[in-house]
């Protein structure tokens, strides 16, 4: 009775920690900081009006810089990677996030975006009431500081193409109780991915490793789970305002989301980012299939993150990661001199291995093609897994864009926006395109808005520590090599993320990009208005100033067009694109900053470094403009209507900055609708992350000996050379025949 009595004590405790019993919860917090002078403010808006007259802007607009995609430590990868098993140095709440944009950052805009599955009735309840602080201390609703915007990420992944619709922002408008949405709207996981924490055995086996994990947070852990798991999926068939206070509820499919978003009826956009991210994008996927009227919502799907801290999604290109034949069987396309398959590399190292056992040519070759359809076959991006105990480094640079700017990991070209913006359906009469103007963002997981100002602290605004995540207990054990691939087994619990090659991806982490809008004041319906008509463009972090404009609109009589815009022509459009760099520098922190935070809260935040510009900008090397000719039918080739560059012009050595005017004469001989978009490009800087692998070629351009990011030290950022740069969104130019 004893023992019966100790076993069933040790149960409760296991049950009770699995539940999460035993650690507080989480809070939205508050912003400490109050709102910056308004003659600070007046002196930032002095120095981009300056720099703009100086390029010729007649009466320019305010030039706002904010960050539309930011998690705080509500969002579970967020959370798991604040724990100490993973290195993380505790809780990044909402209140953090509003005051490192205002004072780290030295932003005009953001807004929250945690995942919506995470967000309980509580954690959503205390994130409105955190967004509406921050806004509440930021003086003036005609001239605020700064404008907090309330959102959520519908966090969609397939497990295979045909079900993959990937991320995408969801950002509201306004903060009144009746214009806000009762809950955030999350993302259903596909039907054949099973769940590993529901259940009695799930509390049991999360509550075991709790228990062992006291000093790495395994009992935060608990609790934050135990939370999150509690709302049920609300009911089918039930009007939005009808449903209860307490349930999730979830959709498969844009859609889903956009018919959820119109029955709410509230002004929202709703924003794709990391298209081209293949951490959990599946080989192979592609955009076509979101071009239609349901799964396309062009009043609300109006923007595009083309540049984040998981790198840049804007470049197509022809090579693919897994060919799909009109049947629907795939295959692993050969190397080509700028790409290496991974499936075609997960032959390779299993044919290494095989020939240092000895075994006949033969037999290694017949592997080697066994390993490659394994690769392939792997859904929920598991294809690292059919190669038993791989190094990271044996990858070599497989799955990457060789000659892409700060490309995202394991590049997917056709969910890249080049891709995505030369796509066309139906009819010369009722084209069906998507007209997307271009953001940059953080997409940062410690509630840190616009990262991107310095190049610093790696393993804090980047989220490079996610590679220590197979180094905790929950990663499990590296397994023996093996000589023969194993497929991956569609039954077993494992989730669409490529959990398995978190290490590698750790090195593609960046600091993050920006968002800029050209706007009619700073208030809160000015910024949306900007957004709203797409006047706003992308930097890779730098706030680079940018305007790209059409010179000769129809009935102009002098009048521009900007970037954004729709026009029909019968003429040749002609555009100027005018650029100034980023300011330099200086180390350290602005006063403001220093006597608004506490030092301790200064260098948890900011990690000692803010937004502190010079009076001296950065030069402008180059403009390099892109053409794109949306496809006519689906059946054009894509290779063909993508012309990047399509202008390169070459800038003086002025660092007031540079001024180009150009015009399109094949216009109408071409006869078809155009877009057009203008990239500034700044002058060589050092980057986090900007060589993820610092690989070491041989003759014929392998990898063979690299030195990754993600083995360096906390200490070093991994700085390599790049060129930083923004994006205009582009003016979409449709021929217009004569009569």
């Amino acid at each position: 009775m004893a023992f019966a009595a100790i076993l069933l004590l040790f149960l409760a405790i296991v049950w009770a920690a699995g539940g999460g019993w035993f650690a507080p919860a989480q809070h939205a917090g508050k912003a400490e900081g109050k709102a910056l002078d308004p003659v600070l403010v007046g002196a930032r808006a002095a120095a981009v009006r300056s720099s703009a007259e100086a390029l010729g802007v007649v009466h320019p607009k305010q030039v706002l810089f904010g960050d539309l995609h930011v998690h705080t430590t509500f969002s579970a990868d967020a959370f798991q990677a604040s724990l100490p098993m993973a290195g993380g140095d505790g809780a990044h709440p909402v209140g953090d996030a509003c005051d490192f944009a205002r004072y780290c950052a030295g932003l005009d805009f953001w807004s929250i975006n945690d995942h919506a599955e995470t967000l309980t009735p509580r954690r959503w309840s205390e994130t409105v009431d955190a967004i509406r602080q921050c806004n509440a201390v930021s003086g003036s609703q005609d001239d605020p500081d700064l404008v907090a915007y309330l959102g959520w990420e519908w966090t969609q992944m397939g497990s295979t193409p045909a079900n993959h619709y990937g991320h995408k922002n969801v950002v509201l408008r306004d903060l009144d109780a009746d214009k806000i949405p009762t809950r955030p709207i999350p993302a259903a996981p596909p039907e054949d991915v099973p769940s590993v924490l529901e259940g009695g055995v799930g509390r049991f086996t999360f509550g075991l490793f709790a228990l062992s994990e006291i000093e790495g947070g395994g009992l935060q852990l608990a609790r934050y789970f135990a939370e999150t798991l509690e709302p049920k999926p609300c009911p089918k068939g039930v009007p939005v305002r009808d449903l209860p206070l307490d349930c999730r509820e979830q959709v498969a499919t844009p859609a889903e989301l956009f018919a959820k978003l119109d029955e709410w009826g509230f002004p929202s956009l709703v924003i794709p980012h990391g298209t081209t991210w293949g951490m959990y994008t599946p080989p192979g996927s592609a955009w076509d299939k979101q071009l239609t009227p349901e799964q396309h919502d062009p009043k609300r799907q109006r923007l595009i993150e083309i540049f984040s801290g998981h790198g840049n999604s804007e470049e197509f290109r022809t090579w693919r990661e897994v060919a799909i034949a009109a049947d629907g069987t795939r295959s692993c396309p050969a190397p080509s001199p700028d790409y290496l398959p991974s499936c075609w590399r997960a032959g390779e190292i299993i044919a290494s291995r095989c020939q240092a056992e000895g075994k006949d040519a033969q037999t290694c070759e017949k592997r080697a093609a066994e390993a490659r359809q394994a690769w392939v076959d792997a859904d929920r991006n598991a294809g690292a897994t059919v190669v038993g105990g791989s190094d990271p480094n044996e990858w070599q640079d497989s799955g990457q864009c060789r000659n892409c700017f700060l490309p995202a990991f394991n590049y997917r070209p056709r969910s890249s926006v080049q891709y995505i913006l030369a796509l066309g359906r139906g009819d010369a009469a009722n084209p069906l395109r998507f007209r997307l103007g271009f953001i940059g963002s953080s997409d940062n997981h410690s509630a840190r808005p616009g990262t991107g100002y310095k190049e610093f602290a790696r393993t804090e605004f980047t989220e490079a520590r996610f590679g220590r995540f197979l180094d905790t207990p929950l990663g499990g054990k590296r397994r023996e090599p093996l000589s023969e691939a194993r497929r991956f087994d569609p039954k077993t619990a494992a989730p669409v993320f490529a959990i398995w090659e978190t290490e590698r991806a750790a090195s593609y982490f960046l600091n993050g990009g920006i968002a800029a809008v050209h706007a009619n004041g700073r208030s809160r319906e000015a910024i949306w208005d900007a957004l709203q008509r797409k006047e706003v463009y992308g930097t890779s972090g730098p706030h680079i100033l940018l305007w790209f404009d059409l010179l000769n609109p129809p009935g102009s009589r002098g009048a521009r067009l900007p970037m954004g815009s729709d026009v029909g022509m019968q003429t040749a459009p002609i555009f100027q694109v005018r650029a100034a760099g980023s300011f330099e520098q200086k180390p350290g922190c602005p006063d403001y900053a220093k006597e608004a935070l506490t030092p301790e809260r200064l260098q948890r935040l900011c990690r000692g470094e803010c937004y502190n510009p010079s009076d001296q900008r950065r030069q402008i090397t180059r403009i390099e403009v892109v053409r794109i000719r949306p496809q006519r039918s689906p059946s054009e080739d894509v290779a063909t209507l993508v012309e990047d560059p399509w202008r390169v012009f070459p800038c003086e050595p002025d660092r007031s900055g540079c001024v180009v005017t150009f015009s399109d004469d094949s216009f109408l001989a071409g006869g078809r609708d155009t877009l057009y978009y203008a990239r500034a490009i700044e002058a060589s800087s050092p980057a986090v992350d900007a060589d993820p692998l610092h690989c070491e070629r041989d003759a014929e351009g392998r990898c063979v000996k690299m030195k990754p990011c993600f083995e360096r030290p906390d200490s070093d950022d991994c700085l390599a050379p790049t060129e930083e740069r923004a994006w205009s969104s582009p003016i979409y130019v449709d021929f217009r025949a004569e009569g």
